[in-house]
């Protein structure tokens, strides 16, 4: 019995030492497990695989893939080079580039030469561009998608809309680019412009169209812009504007320096009619009434008894024109071209200049408060001067430009003679002593002013330093105003 105690404790240190083995080795096991974890790379490492776009995003990255390789075909390059005068005038001034010319040989950029683009609308070599971009060019240079580039002629030019045909004899068949329909774009729908701005040729880029009809832009005669927030820089000028099916819509011509995403482009509707004349004539036959206009304002409208302040004015009817012919008045205000509401002398000069010459025209007008439909039959402007235009006077000595009173207006003031107050230049003589826009002039310096000529002899004769006495009426009262010289 004590012997067998006696080997239970021996053994027992035996047990101990087992029994602290298993426990260490149980131990072990989480923390090695721990320890594979730390060694694991964070979660913020491993780059998620992004999936690719679905749905409408796939269907609009997919167009907008389609229409640029679609398009970078028919966009040429166009460098021209100007005459030996015009390349003269532009090295003035550049005494800085001409001291670097021998380390820096002229390329691309060389302000000796200009910078455009243009499309492809034949497969024979046809190409519309912008006509300041091939003004005053002694050689022009045409450079396709392929890197091979072609002397170009121009085929004809209209600086009225700033549009420009070029021809060229290229190896092969071009790639036309589609031309679309511009009657029926809406605000918001997208555009791509595509160009060589800068030089960089084939460039894309993408916005909407930010507004259709723009006039009064102070660019072309005839303006009817499609505005764009597409990117359109110096180069883009004569690159088409495109919607989403690959179709030109305009012909980027203008951009607002001072401002961003703010581009213009020519409706394709109005290059294709005029790219026909030029290509089958070589020039523009355009419509012509033979009327000055301006448009109306609110007082004006007033005076005249016109409900809403809508129309343009007649100041002027030229002997022997279509509009004498046809009944038309100096005082007579257009309210509509052939069931066109008329509300701009911009939107009236498109709408007469773009008409049929030799065809009858509908015109309606508001005389003395009435309106009557005139029937003229639309001629042929002019070519030795564009009479059609109304272009502002300059202010005279002491800062008006003054026109004659409509009868309609006489008779709702009462008063026999005068002429109205058109404009008066800020800061000048006139417009200290409080003459405003609208005012009659009857009297200056106690003497009855009954015409144009009367004002003018009164004006002209006086002296430098002389005051003169204006009798204005202004909302059917009599004002005495003072001019000083």
């Amino acid at each position: 019995m004590e012997k067998r105690k006696l080997l239970h404790a021996k053994a027992l240190p035996f047990v101990l030492f087992f029994l602290v083995l298993f426990l260490a080795a149980c131990e072990r096991v989480p923390v090695e497990k721990k320890a594979e974890k730390k060694e694991a790379p964070p979660a913020e490492a491993v780059s998620p695989q992004v999936p690719p776009p679905s749905g409408v995003a796939e269907a609009l990255e997919e167009a907008f893939v389609r229409v640029s390789t679609t398009a970078v075909p028919s966009v040429v390059n166009i460098s021209t080079t100007p005459r030996t005068e015009q390349g003269e005038k532009s090295r003035e001034g550049r005494k800085f580039h001409d001291f670097f010319d021998d380390l820096f040989p002229p390329g691309p950029f060389s302000p000796d030469k200009s910078l455009g683009s243009g499309v492809i609308i034949s497969e024979d070599g046809y190409i519309v561009t912008n006509e300041h971009v091939v003004r005053d060019a002694a050689e022009i240079t045409v450079r396709l998608s392929d890197r091979s580039e072609y002397r170009a002629k121009v085929v004809g030019a209209d600086p009225k809309t700033d549009i420009a045909v070029l021809k060229i004899d290229a190896k092969g068949k071009l790639t036309p680019a589609r031309l679309g329909d511009s009657s029926n774009l809406k605000v918001g729908q997208w555009a791509i412009a595509v160009g060589n701005p800068f030089g960089l040729n084939s460039t894309v880029t993408v916005g909407v169209i930010s507004a259709i009809g723009r006039s009064d832009i102070g660019v072309e005669t005839y303006e009817d812009f499609i505005q764009t927030d597409a990117s359109i820089n110096p180069g883009n000028s004569g690159g088409p504007l495109l919607n989403l099916r690959g179709e030109v819509i305009g012909i980027n011509t203008a951009i607002i320096s001072a401002g961003q995403g703010i581009g213009f482009a020519i409706p394709v509707n109005l290059v294709k009619n005029i790219v026909d004349q030029l290509i089958t004539t070589g020039s523009v036959k355009r419509g012509w009434l033979g009327i000055g206009i301006q448009n109306l304002t609110p007082e004006l409208a007033s005076s005249f008894q016109i409900p809403g302040a809508k129309g343009v004015l007649i100041n002027n009817v030229f002997e022997g024109s279509p509009a004498e012919k046809a009944g038309f008045r100096r005082g007579d205000v257009v309210v509509s071209f052939n069931g066109e509401p008329v509300e701009t002398v911009r939107q009236l000069q498109k709408m007469v200049a773009t008409y049929e010459v030799g065809k009858e025209a509908t015109v309606e007008v508001i005389r003395e408060g009435k309106k009557i439909v005139l029937n003229p039959v639309v001629g042929e402007m002019p070519k030795e001067e564009n009479i059609f235009t109304f272009k502002e006077p300059e202010p005279d000595r002491v800062g008006l430009v003054v026109g004659e009173v409509p009868d309609v207006m006489r008779k709702s003031l009462g008063i026999e003679g005068g002429v109205r107050v058109e404009s008066v230049e800020s800061d000048s003589p006139a417009w200290k002593a409080g003459i405003r826009k609208g005012d009659v002039i009857v009297d200056i310096n106690m003497t009855p002013i009954s015409s144009l000529a009367d004002y003018e002899k009164s004006v002209e004769g006086a002296k430098e330093g002389d005051v003169l006495s204006f009798l204005v009426v202004r909302k059917g009262k009599h004002i005495y105003l003072a001019v000083k010289l």
